[in-house]
């Protein structure tokens, strides 16, 4: 499926879930790895705050695109943020949703911060 570039400059990004490992499968906890270069995945969440609106959304980060510094509730970037439209069928039911994938994830400042200093 398509991947759709994800524009964040105008939004706050806050850090609400510290990385874990991706589980691929969780009856065998087979671990995810990127199809191309085999390096293990890890999940964070965010807040995603824009024009007065919020949305909690987990994010895929390759485990070397983890930066040191991260703080639970603290702004993040997400360079090379996408998202991924899936569905499947799991126990005769149809699923879908979308799927966030990102290239790191770096600590940030508030918005206007740099204005106040």
């Amino acid at each position: 499926m398509r991947t759709i570039r994800v524009e964040t400059s105008g939004a706050t990004m806050l850090l609400t879930e510290a990385p874990e490992t991706k589980v691929r499968d969780r009856q065998t906890g087979e671990v995810a790895k990127d199809a191309t270069s085999g390096e293990t995945l890890m999940t964070i969440g965010v807040v995603h705050i824009e024009d007065g609106e919020s949305s909690l959304i987990k994010v895929t980060v390759p485990e070397s695109g983890i930066s040191e510094g991260l703080t639970l509730g603290a702004p993040v970037s997400l360079p090379g943020l996408v998202a991924r439209p899936w569905e499947n069928v799991f126990n005769g039911q149809q699923r879908h949703g979308i799927a966030f994938r990102a290239t790191a994830v770096v600590p940030a400042a508030f918005p206007g911060a740099a204005e106040a200093a």
